[in-house]
């Protein structure tokens, strides 16, 4: 029960995501300029969080969620996903939990343990993403003056990531890739650890793009390398909620 109200938490967050790095086309029809920089990338990446909180609290969509344990897939689910009138998203499951058949004695409760130890170590992992996701603008102006900020152009300079160093704790990264024409943010990784690099936590987001232009975090994948654990999320049918 712990193990599902934390990847719940997860899904909460990760959607947030979707709704803090929407980004839309800013082309204008200006003679050909010099190639923004690296602070003017970084000023886009800003204004994208502080400007799109509102886009996908339009929508309701599906999630499907799979947790697997060393190469084993040991459960998958789906929830149907809104945003409530507080700007919290709800979810309703689309098929009701199985339940649990408890195996007796001494292996029931070795069972059970190994279950708990799971659960809390997710909890933790999750806590830790989500002082990633969503990016704080904050954060990213003092990873840039500090000089933590570098771009590499991608794909013969169609794409670019915008990597940031030490964003959360020392040796960590966070990286968003973009697209160097329209400023449309393609994904996010994360690589960053528990309570050393022996605990180590990533996180890659793919993003996708509705029909009317808005930005929706389409697969999700947390893994927790020391636990060999991995959590995939599907983001899809999209559609606008009815007034």
């Amino acid at each position: 029960m712990q193990a599902r109200k934390t990847l719940s938490t997860l899904g909460c967050a990760l959607v947030l995501l979707g709704v803090t790095l929407t980004v839309r086309a800013q082309e204008t029809a200006a003679p050909p300029a010099a190639a923004p920089t690296t602070a003017e990338r970084v000023a886009a990446i800003k204004a994208s969080l502080v400007q799109s909180m509102q886009y996908l609290k339009q929508y309701q969509w599906t999630e499907t969620q799979v947790v697997n344990l060393k190469g084993e897939d040991k459960s998958n689910k789906q929830n149907t996903c809104y945003y409530g009138a507080d700007g919290k998203v709800v979810k309703t499951p689309l098929a009701p939990p199985a339940e649990s058949k408890g195996k007796p004695g001494v292996r029931g409760k070795i069972v059970e343990n190994k279950k708990e130890e799971m659960g809390a170590y997710m909890q933790s992992a999750v806590a830790l993403i989500k002082t990633y996701i969503p990016p704080d603008a904050a954060k990213i102006q003092a990873a840039k003056d500090a000089g933590k900020v570098s771009m590499t152009p991608l794909e013969g300079g169609k794409r670019a990531r915008v990597d940031i160093k030490d964003y959360e704790k020392p040796g960590d990264n966070l990286g968003i890739e973009i697209d160097m024409a329209t400023n449309q943010i393609l994904g996010v990784s994360v690589a960053s650890y528990l309570t050393d690099a022996k605990d180590a936590v990533t996180l890659n987001v793919t993003m996708a793009m509705l029909p009317d232009g808005t930005q929706y975090p389409s697969t999700i994948v947390l893994n927790g390398v020391a636990k060999q654990i991995k959590v995939t999320t599907s983001n899809s049918g999209y559609e606008k909620k009815a007034n």
